[in-house]
């Protein structure tokens, strides 16, 4: 896999042992990544992290708190930042338990450079995915705000397959008011089709939401 590198891009690197820190961090140097060293889990915890699309590559065996102890933490905090596991002493339930908690990769020393670089490539472009995703929920949530309450109900229901007609029963709405409501909720929602405004509903858990209605 080919890596593409960005400005905003950053790897932090987690890794007690000096010599093994500083040669991944000349590796990951040597393709445009930047790259920010930690000696254990407590030093990342205290440092500031920049907001950049960025992942974790990490010693499975740090003092202290252990790389798996140190994933599963940052996971309940919240933080869903790829990781790659590496270690010397790997074995398969340390494998299984890596990556049902969510891993990118899991690498055994002496692993070769390329599938290092592949597997960094892959946890960096699962986070710039990620906050893509993000980004585009923002903006559907700030236009959804927009919508009248009446709005709302019919792009929910809509939204759940339900025809003009259906909508208008559910509603107590006449089918050209439903018409209406439904080309202004296309129209303030930027959706081109119906494909496109089922996307945004879903993005926005809104058959949860029509429960009530």
């Amino acid at each position: 896999m080919t890596i593409s590198v960005r400005d905003e891009t950053v790897v932090h690197i987690v890794e007690d042992d000096e010599d093994v820190r500083f040669s991944l961090d000349s590796l990951l140097r040597s393709v445009g990544l930047k790259t920010r060293l930690f000696g254990s889990a407590g030093e990342f915890f205290e440092a500031d992290r920049p907001d950049a699309i960025s992942c974790l590559v990490v010693d499975v065996r740090l003092p202290g708190l252990s790389g798996l102890d140190f994933h599963e933490q940052l996971t309940r905090s919240g933080s869903s930042i790829p990781t790659v596991f590496i270690t010397g002493h790997g074995d398969i339930p340390m494998t299984v338990r890596a990556m049902k908690a969510g891993a990118v990769d899991f690498l055994a020393k002496p692993f070769r450079d390329q599938d290092l670089l592949d597997a960094v490539a892959s946890a960096l472009e699962i986070d710039r995915r990620r906050r893509q995703q993000a980004g585009e929920l923002i903006v559907v949530r700030a236009r959804f705000a927009e919508l009248s309450q009446r709005e709302k109900q019919v792009m929910t229901l809509v939204s759940k397959g339900l025809m003009n007609k259906q909508v208008a029963g559910k509603l107590a709405l006449s089918e050209v008011t439903v018409k209406i409501h439904r080309g202004s909720v296309m129209r303030k929602m930027e959706a081109r089709t119906l494909a496109d405004l089922v996307k945004m509903a879903a993005q926005l858990d809104l058959p949860n939401a029509s429960e009530g209605l």
